[in-house]
């Protein structure tokens, strides 16, 4: 999916969800407000000229492992199939479960016929509000193979929001790369406020072996996109497409926009 033979970068639009059931602070009628968000946002993500959507719970108190309530993987897999319902097969589509549910979001997209899942780790460890966050991938890439969910593309975060990697280290860097694509990613996901470092990284990823594919995790808006997506394969763009209203509605306008921009590197 991340590796585009024309060279087309993608623009990702993230669908916020209101607290899903299963988890504390959610109340009665959420389920449906999240569903009603989520058509309307991918509505707005298509009209604009969008390449697809990351369905993302917004939960506030997350669990630290990889596994989650029953209630929770169900309600955002009724959300997801709206989705998919709505926006036809040629849009991407991917699910994400917070902060690092990866087996519960790759069974959803499997059955919901999503495209991806984000992943906060892959491999290695980073701390959280949540507790310490820890990466299984003998677990992951066994239950993705048991469910037949090869299909299905994983982004992984190795140095971001989510996942910390501490001090930017060239050869660091390179390795957790690396390290990714073996256990099983098929792109790699990073983001730095510093826009110099944050090219930095993706031009040191792109210098390895396998033309990895890279995606930003946010950071880039209408100024900054030709020059943060010179290099990078896709965005994930959350606040930019929210009128910098993060968790709010869709703005087609903006989207237009920001595709214009992307389009035009």
């Amino acid at each position: 999916m991340f590796k585009s033979l024309d060279g087309k970068k993608l623009a990702i639009g993230l669908v916020h969800l209101k607290p899903l059931p299963g988890t504390p602070l959610y109340q009665e009628g959420d389920l449906e407000l999240s569903i009603e968000k989520a058509l309307k946002d991918t509505e707005a993500l298509i009209k604009g000229g969008a390449d697809g959507c990351l369905v993302q719970s917004v939960d506030k108190i997350y669990p630290s492992t990889d596994d989650t309530d029953y209630a929770r993987v169900a309600g955002i897999a009724l959300v997801t199939n709206e989705v998919r319902k709505l926006a036809g097969p040629d849009f991407k589509i991917g699910i994400q479960l917070m902060w690092n549910c990866i087996t519960p979001s790759l069974a959803v997209a499997k059955v919901c016929k999503a495209d991806f899942t984000r992943c906060t780790a892959m491999l290695g460890t980073t701390s959280s509000n949540f507790g310490t966050i820890e990466a299984n991938p003998m677990k992951v890439q066994s239950y993705r193979r048991y469910i037949g969910a090869q299909d299905v593309d994983m982004i992984a975060e190795i140095s971001g929001y989510h996942f910390h990697a501490g001090e930017y280290d060239k050869g660091h860097i390179q390795t957790l790369a690396q390290s990714a694509m073996t256990v099983g990613a098929d792109a790699v996901e990073i983001m730095s406020r510093d826009e110099e470092l944050n090219n930095r990284m993706v031009e040191d990823i792109k210098a390895l072996p396998g033309n990895i594919p890279v995606v930003l995790g946010g950071g880039t808006n209408l100024e900054n996109v030709k020059r943060r997506m010179k290099y990078a394969d896709a965005a994930l763009v959350g606040a930019c497409f929210e009128g910098n209203n993060w968790g709010g509605n869709i703005d087609p306008e903006i989207v237009k926009e920001y595709v214009g921009l992307l389009r035009s590197i």
